[in-house]
């Protein structure tokens, strides 16, 4: 089983883009289809669900709903695992410590520079790669 977690700004990217070929909504068609096991905590969620329900992002409540719920009855919650070095971007800390949490798990981003250089942290276009779906 491949293990991620998906950052944030995969599922916006997936749920406001037009083109169904995206990268990013591939990775969140797979996840739906079962094909990795989403890796979470109580802080993730509630980043997706303070993020995903922005006004300006127009995603419906309904499709919000559907992937939370999903989460929670498919993911493994998982604490975090203490990273001891600084990030470029403090609040994406929670998604590399949850992914430290499993040894075989990916972070799957839209923004590599945030993280640091590690083979676990990986484009929605390198995880279709790992999943040999590109």
């Amino acid at each position: 089983m491949i293990y991620v977690v998906i950052d944030t700004n995969v599922f916006v990217s997936a749920f406001i883009t037009k083109s169904p070929n995206s990268a990013t909504t591939k990775v969140v068609d797979a996840l739906a289809q079962g094909k990795m096991t989403p890796l979470y905590n109580d802080e993730i969620l509630a980043e997706y669900t303070e993020v995903l329900s922005r006004e300006h992002f127009h995603i419906a409540k309904s499709r919000l709903d559907t992937i939370i719920n999903y989460i929670l009855e498919h993911g493994i919650t998982t604490s975090r695992t203490s990273y001891d070095k600084l990030l470029i971007d403090e609040d994406d800390r929670v998604f590399y410590e949850v992914a430290l949490s499993e040894e075989d798990s990916f972070l799957v981003t839209g923004n590599l520079k945030h993280f640091p250089i590690d083979p676990r942290v990986v484009t929605p276009a390198q995880m279709l790669q790992i999943l040999g779906e590109e």
